[in-house]
């Protein structure tokens, strides 16, 4: 299965993201976690210790690989270059391992305006196509609210897409912006996530406005998950409830999608 975890900055996406990596890890499946969002924090969500990662280069930023995968030339603009370059050995060479997790960086594309066709947002979305449709993985995606890295084609191998929003009115808004881009995609199934809920009557209130849009469940507001956030460490391993209200999603999904464990 294929899941692109989005929705906008601050709601908790990164949050779920890893905590549903680390539980499919848990129950046996080989998992890798994408940190596609330009404030990438996924690592610490997966509980990987920030010194771990100080020397980790995301993939947009590796500029000699990319030169050598596309026949391009770097900081230069204009030139051909390939536009299936080589990426199937790259999610092993490339990932950092943690409990059974792979973690793969990809960055962002810094030059250029927005839709270009430059060597590395062809590397990225290159990468992200063998992840969805070649690899027999669980993959997690960990989406900006934009959907930047996904392609119409890559997105339509995604098997769901979770947006995770906030109790209130805004984020409802902002979740039906997504679902318009994702249906602009071909995102088969998209689902909605309540993060941070202090009331049960709060989720109550939010899914009688969500339109339509299928409710997978809600997260609780924990002052727990709060404080593994602000240390840098994963809720996984701090919060029990919050590993129970994340398999109670992981339940739902695969129910949705006919999965069979």
């Amino acid at each position: 299965m294929k899941i692109a975890v989005t929705g906008k900055g601050g709601v908790g996406k990164t949050t779920l993201a890893g905590g549903l990596a680390r539980l499919l890890a848990k129950q046996g499946f080989n998992v890798v976690a994408v940190d596609a969002d330009p404030d990438a924090n996924l690592a610490s969500s997966l509980g990987i210790p920030e010194e771990e990662m100080a020397e980790v280069v995301p993939i947009a930023d590796m500029k000699e690989l990319i030169a050598e995968r596309t026949g391009s030339k770097p900081g230069t603009f204009g030139s051909y270059f390939k536009m299936n370059p080589k990426v199937d050995d790259l999610p092993e060479a490339l990932s950092k391992l943690h409990d059974g997790v792979r973690l793969l960086i990809m960055g962002t594309v810094k030059e250029g305006g927005g839709g270009c066709i430059c060597p590395e947002s062809v590397m990225l979305k290159a990468l992200l196509q063998h992840l969805l449709i070649a690899r027999k993985d669980m993959v997690i995606l960990d989406m900006e609210a934009g959907l930047e890295h996904l392609g119409r084609g890559t997105a339509a191998s995604v098997d769901a897409m979770i947006i995770v929003i906030e109790p209130g009115m805004r984020s409802v808004q902002t979740a039906n912006t997504i679902r318009k881009l994702a249906s602009d995609l071909l995102v088969p199934r998209v689902y909605v996530v309540i993060n941070k809920v202090q009331d049960p009557e709060e989720a109550e209130i939010i899914s009688r406005r969500l339109d339509g849009l299928p409710l997978l469940g809600s997260i609780s507001f924990s002052p727990v998950v709060r404080r593994a956030d602000i240390e840098g460490k994963s809720p996984y391993d701090l919060d029990s409830a919050f590993v129970e209200e994340v398999r109670e999603i992981k339940d739902r999904l695969f129910a949705e999608l006919g999965v069979e464990e």
